[in-house]
């Protein structure tokens, strides 16, 4: 069932109201890492979706104000040489998160069904049988005592090509647009195919996705701090929770 064209709206936020939403939610994911870490907790949040849908400043607010000795960013692009002689997932098992230890993919495992996919760097063999192993390798970790979330951060194609006009009229960020940006573009259709096909055969009890209407900034960085917070509420103890959280409703 295609999921990507059925999301809500997403609301506009006024620029006080977020402030103070963001100061609230970054609280309390800060008083859950800390409770984390005290008990050696671990956590994996994978970060996908479209182009100049917002996930690295998704990231930022995100991490702003945890302790840097809790947590790892890993952006990851092309594999090196080196790592492409190996199994695709080999670059992740070196980066798990040890106790204590938040882990955030900027991109993850899932390129192997969505870039590799369709820009024909994996085989239909290939990222066919990855959905099982994809699958096979979230319940592991799960198993293992990882806590996991999967975000997809998702913009409707307008809002893509405003975000990409202003960055080429802004002399601080046109660095950041590439004619792969352009190249993905036109492809736009097989990317949300690759996409849903995704979410249907990979959204598990254990490796749940959560989607975000990324169309407004302001909500989508909200909505990401939500889902960790959330998940990291779910998967502690009671009675080694946090005394208060804010947790506020938008």
């Amino acid at each position: 069932m295609p999921r990507l064209q059925d999301l809500e709206p997403a609301p506009k936020l006024e620029h006080a109201e977020y402030k103070q939403l963001l100061r609230q939610w970054q609280h309390d994911l800060l008083s859950l890492q800390q409770t984390a870490l005290r008990a050696g907790a671990r956590m994996i949040v994978n970060i996908e979706g479209m182009d100049a849908a917002g996930k690295g400043g998704a990231i930022r607010r995100m991490v702003a104000r945890l302790d840097p000795r809790g947590y790892k960013v890993y952006r990851i692009g092309a594999p090196e040489p080196w790592e492409d002689e190996r199994h695709y997932l080999y670059r992740f098992w070196t980066r798990l998160p040890r106790p204590g230890e938040l882990v955030i993919f900027d991109r993850s495992w899932y390129g192997r069904v969505l870039v590799e996919r369709v820009e024909g760097f994996a085989s239909k063999e290939e990222w066919q049988r990855a959905y099982r192993e994809i699958n096979e390798f979230e319940r592991m970790l799960v198993d293992d005592g990882v806590i996991l979330k999967s975000l997809w951060f998702h913009i409707n194609p307008d809002e893509q090509l405003r975000r990409f006009e202003s960055r080429l009229a802004d002399p601080f960020k046109a660095w950041k647009m590439t004619d792969e940006d352009w190249r993905n573009r036109s492809r736009w259709d097989d990317y949300i195919q690759a996409a849903e096909d995704m979410f249907e055969q990979t959204d598990t009890n254990h490796g749940p996705w959560s989607i975000i209407n990324a169309n407004e900034k302001r909500y989508a960085r909200l909505a990401a701090i939500r889902a960790v917070t959330n998940a990291l509420v779910e998967a502690a103890d009671p009675d080694q929770r946090p005394a208060r959280l804010h947790m506020p409703e938008f």
